[in-house]
């Protein structure tokens, strides 16, 4: 393969579970240029860590194309058929995307469903790419985490959805005890969404509000621990090698929880509102007790 393209779209977390199928390439075609096309944010992660080549927003007009009847502009077709492998996360109920790409030439072309239906979600995500003969994972690590800082813990208490998001008052007396109980410095980690529980828990350490991702992972980084729901930043830790602690609710973690040693889960039922501090309590005391002083 010298050339190859992902059409992958989605938030954070959706492009992280998409790391071991970009991993599985870049180490069966080392030499190859991999492109992919959909959230340039989220994906220069893999492209500043070697795994892809470039990346391009999926909102340039030119990829509309793809979901009309007629046929590609030429060269737009042209610039497509110099991929040998193309690999479609992208929705295709009608498949006019696939029709596209078989009248091209070249390319290989390997689709499967945006949503996942294979836990967990990264396995799903590979699973195309058993037709070229590369056994599917679920785990990549950006990075291993450097020596931490013991005390230091991060916490999110936000999410893409209300309903992924533990109340409140509960992220608030978890802070509180555990700065009473063990002396933790705490990074509170915010997104714009998250202005209510970016107030009320400022008091309690250090406001990391809408970093951009390269400083929220040199952030990550230096933590001990980090604490947080079904999320991309949740992700992000867990990629970053950092032990963390997961509260779901109306999620499966089978699905979308990092499949990872270093991750534990916390979920009672639907709701948040299920998980007691207690349960909180109960899980941190042993991973803290060995670290931070009391």
């Amino acid at each position: 393969m010298r050339k190859i393209l992902v059409l992958r779209g989605g938030a954070l977390g959706d492009f992280i579970v998409t790391l071991p199928g970009l991993a599985l390439l870049r180490r069966r075609w080392p030499a190859a240029e991999i492109h992919l096309v959909g959230n340039t944010t989220a994906a220069e992660l893999a492209r500043t860590t070697g795994l892809l080549d470039s990346v391009h927003s999926q909102h340039e007009s030119r990829w509309s194309a793809l979901y009309t009847s007629a046929p590609l502009p030429v060269h737009f077709a042209a610039e497509l058929a110099t991929f040998d492998l193309v690999l479609n996360f992208w929705p295709d109920p009608d498949e006019t995307l696939a029709r596209h790409f078989r009248d091209l030439s070249a390319p290989i072309f390997l689709s499967s469903s945006a949503l996942p239906v294979r836990a967990p979600a990264a396995a799903h995500y590979c699973e195309p790419l058993r037709a070229l003969g590369l056994i599917p994972t679920s785990a990549f690590h950006l990075l291993a985490a450097p020596a931490p800082n013991p005390q230091l813990i991060a916490l999110h208490p936000g999410s893409g959805s209300p309903q992924k998001n533990w109340p409140l008052p509960r992220w608030i007396e978890l802070c509180r005890w555990l700065r009473n109980s063990y002396r933790a410095e705490l990074l509170i980690i915010t997104g714009e969404a998250d202005g209510p529980a970016a107030t009320a828990l400022a008091a309690f350490g250090t406001p990391a509000p809408q970093l951009p991702l390269a400083q929220l992972i040199a952030r990550l980084t230096q933590c001990r621990l980090f604490l947080g729901h079904d999320s991309g930043i949740s992700h992000l830790a867990a990629a970053c090698s950092v032990p963390s602690v997961l509260l779901f609710g109306p999620t499966a973690p089978a699905m979308w929880a990092p499949p990872a040693p270093h991750i534990k889960v916390i979920q009672r039922g639907p709701s948040l509102d299920q998980i007691s501090l207690s349960d909180v309590q109960s899980v941190l005391h042993p991973l803290l007790a060995v670290t931070l002083s009391l």
